[in-house]
């Protein structure tokens, strides 16, 4: 049996992107990245947040990924586990163009992409500056998502959601959430990035063209950062669900150390790890699927960038 090569791209230099790769080409292969990365494990990212919101209602009580997986399925629907995913799918298209485009042109500007060695710091300051300018624009989808997700909710479309969130809580309830959120993202970007170049530099040492290297690093680097940053991660789903919690507490929370606090003070530790199962499962494939989704455009742009000048 033959071992696995990479394509074999001679005729461009894949990673150091042609001249005439512009800022669109960038944009298009992020925002294909990432439509498909949140919609093939949307269900379990829903179930992630059923598991991490503190003080559930008496119906939306789980002891785990299967239970919540077969009480919904039994009690709501299957296509319950798919509510609130066109808040994703209209966020995730622009939210990633932003990504990766930002990600590529500070990469380049750092020296990110001579092949002649790993650039960690490169990598994640990348991934950094990348997660501050798209998570800006995913922020209040994000809030209108898991205001959709919870058990309970009456919001049937994501126009209704943000009027409704709009009138009740103001502006800043779609973004009282997105300090935490870069405390959470920027580590979790970082470390993604930097775990992809490594897994992409030891798998790929030419680093062509390869979908496999790109599936198992992306795979591998987003399960790490993952399980690494689920304790901000729980804290965001509290601040971006209060507006819907019955403890006046909560309501109340105005900030990280807040949220923190009253996790804590309920779950001790243990809470801060709420949802780390399905928050790794579903970050693995998620960012496999990204990254491939990503590299593929970005391959078929480099190689087709002649024929494609309008972008």
């Amino acid at each position: 049996m033959e071992a696995h090569n990479p394509l074999e791209v001679d005729e461009y230099d894949y990673e150091g992107l042609p001249p005439n790769f512009t800022l669109g080409y960038n944009m298009l292969a992020g925002a294909f990245a990432g439509i498909a990365e949140h919609t093939v494990m949307y269900p379990v990212d829903l179930l992630k947040t059923r598991l991490q919101v503190i003080n559930p209602s008496p119906g939306a009580i789980y002891s785990g990924l299967t239970n919540a997986f077969t009480t919904i399925t039994r009690i709501e629907g299957a296509q319950s586990l798919w509510r609130g995913m066109t808040s994703v799918i209209v966020g995730a298209g622009p939210a990633h163009a932003v990504y990766f485009a930002t990600y590529e042109a500070v990469k380049q500007a750092m020296g990110g992409n001579d092949r002649s060695t790993h650039h960690p710091l490169a990598a994640a300051t990348s991934g950094a500056c990348a997660t501050i300018a798209s998570d800006a624009l995913m922020n209040p989808f994000d809030v209108i998502k898991q205001r959709m997700q919870i058990h309970g909710s009456t919001h049937r479309t994501i126009a209704q959601c943000a009027r409704r969130v709009y009138r009740n809580e103001g502006l800043k309830a779609f973004y009282v959430s997105y300090p935490t959120t870069l405390c959470m993202t920027v580590p979790y970007t970082a470390l993604q990035f930097m775990a992809y170049e490594f897994v992409s530099k030891v798998m790929n040492p030419s680093r062509a063209y390869d979908p496999l290297t790109h599936c198992v690093a992306g795979g591998l680097a987003g399960g790490f950062a993952a399980g690494l940053t689920t304790p901000l991660d729980v804290i965001k789903t509290l601040l971006q669900t209060r507006g819907t919690a019955t403890d006046a507490k909560i309501r109340s929370a105005k900030g990280l150390w807040v949220a923190a606090s009253i996790i804590k003070q309920q779950y001790g530790y243990g809470g801060f790890f709420r949802g780390w199962r399905p928050r790794i499962i579903t970050a693995m494939p998620s960012t496999a699927i990204c990254w491939t989704s990503y590299e593929m455009a970005k391959a078929y742009f480099s190689r087709h960038s002649e024929n494609l000048s309008i972008l």
